[in-house]
């Protein structure tokens, strides 16, 4: 645990203007903030509506971006594909080349340098005994002939195969090249959007008045007294779990991943990836791959999902509770589920 660490971060240490200026641009979401009261000042609401435009902004961004290594993957995949059909059909063509020339030998050829066809050669012998020998040497050519035509037929259809396999994959390398273009071309585009939203973010955070950013500051930190117990089903998931729970007080901040600050799918991400399980960098697209599981079946270790689209994850351990990277401004800390957000949970071990 980080409790002396937490406790610092719970005193109000972490100014927002500060988190701000460590901002990135490759985070999903943060979770939106607490209802304002209806007697909010003016600035306060325009600092939060502000703020969460920018997580929404923030989390397109990171759509952008896995869109565009999707793309990059598509791309690796066809050129691979490429130099694959190349290679299978460089040796088709050696294949129907060598069984082309054994085929032309049996066209061609004689018994023993005679023109005679089959049966004429296999009556010609002097008693029954050469008959049969005769016979049989017929049937083995005939076979050795019969399977130079199938090689050759196999030759010939391996090469088709590999020539459509081929044009298939230089016709995905040029759409995936395009794909990955207009993608780079949306991420420049929405991170430009982002770093404009943040500034405006921050302008709004400094028209606040004292007691305003005193109030704001006071909210952050850990205020939910987690399970005295956390297990989970698996051991990879209880090392998702540990690894979650060791990084509490860790600030969070726009596109970090660890190891000591975190934007919301950056910290489950990086404590999967401890447990040596790979999954989706954005809060969205985590949404959306592993094992859908019930809110009735939860158990720690399972990641749940809030709003809709999907723009927050944390990680369930229990007694209703989750640890998760909330906000610009908070730390890495325990709280209660948010249910009247909650828009499912998936399973990762």
């Amino acid at each position: 645990m980080k409790s002396l660490r937490l406790k610092r971060m719970a005193s109000g240490a972490l100014a927002i203007a500060s988190v701000l200026a460590l901002v990135t641009f490759s985070a999903p979401a943060g979770a939106d903030p607490a209802p304002l009261p209806d007697n909010a000042s003016e600035a306060l609401q325009q600092y939060n509506e502000l703020k969460r435009k920018a997580e929404k902004l923030n989390e397109e961004h990171l759509k952008a971006q896995d869109a565009l290594a999707t793309a990059n993957k598509q791309l690796e995949k066809a050129n691979a594909d490429i130099k694959k059909s190349a290679e299978s059909l460089r040796q088709a063509r050696a294949d129907k080349q060598k069984f082309h020339k054994v085929v032309d030998k049996f066209a061609g050829a004689t018994y023993t340098g005679g023109h005679l066809d089959p049966m004429s050669l296999a009556l010609s012998g002097n008693s029954t005994t050469e008959f049969l020998e005769r016979s049989a040497a017929i049937n083995v050519l005939a076979e050795k002939k019969n399977k130079a035509m199938e090689q050759l037929a196999a030759a010939v259809d391996q090469a088709e195969k590999a020539k459509k396999l081929a044009k298939d994959a230089r016709k995905r390398a040029r759409e995936s090249r395009d794909a990955a273009a207009k993608h780079k071309a949306d991420v420049a585009a929405r991170k430009n959007a982002l770093e404009a939203q943040v500034a405006k973010s921050k302008q709004a955070y400094d028209r606040l008045n004292a007691e305003e950013q005193a109030a704001q500051q006071a909210s952050y930190g850990e205020q939910v007294i987690p399970p005295s117990s956390i297990v989970a089903p698996g051991p990879e998931a209880q090392q998702a779990v540990d690894a979650a729970m060791s990084q509490r007080g860790d600030p969070y901040v726009y596109g970090a991943d660890g190891p000591d600050s975190y934007d919301c799918s950056g910290l489950t991400s990086w404590a999967y990836n401890q447990a040596g399980i790979s999954i989706p960098r954005s809060s969205s697209a985590q949404a959306s791959s592993g094992t859908p599981v019930t809110q009735a079946q939860l158990a720690p270790g399972d990641l749940v999902f809030f709003y809709q689209p999907v723009s927050h994850v944390g990680m369930y351990i229990g007694d209703g509770k989750m640890v998760h990277a909330p906000q610009e401004g908070d730390v890495v800390k325990v709280a209660e589920v948010m249910w009247d957000e909650y828009s499912g949970a998936r399973r990762y071990a």
